[in-house]
């Protein structure tokens, strides 16, 4: 897990498109991928990008949202320790 306090951040955050409030880039490897038939998967169409969490990492700034990690992002939803705060000082 990549964090922007960390000395790689710069060269894999400019692989993205510019996401404000960005907290971490993941590494994964994968080593086992299933797949199905899909005859019982619906369609669905791409109808665009969400702009809710851009508009408000936005709004409040460098600054809240530093606050707003360090309120509600200290674990991973499976309760792992995400180091997000001492991570981006």
């Amino acid at each position: 897990m990549t964090h922007p306090g960390d000395p790689e951040w710069a060269d894999l955050h400019s692989l993205f498109k510019p996401l404000p409030g960005a907290r971490q880039i993941f590494d994964l490897e994968v080593d086992s991928v299933q797949t199905s038939c899909g005859m019982g998967v619906p369609y669905f169409a791409y109808a665009g990008d969400r702009e809710q969490l851009v508009d408000w990492a936005v709004k409040k700034g460098d600054a809240g949202v530093r606050d707003y990690w360090a309120e509600k992002n200290q674990l991973s939803i499976d309760g792992i320790p995400t180091r997000i705060v001492e991570k981006n000082r």
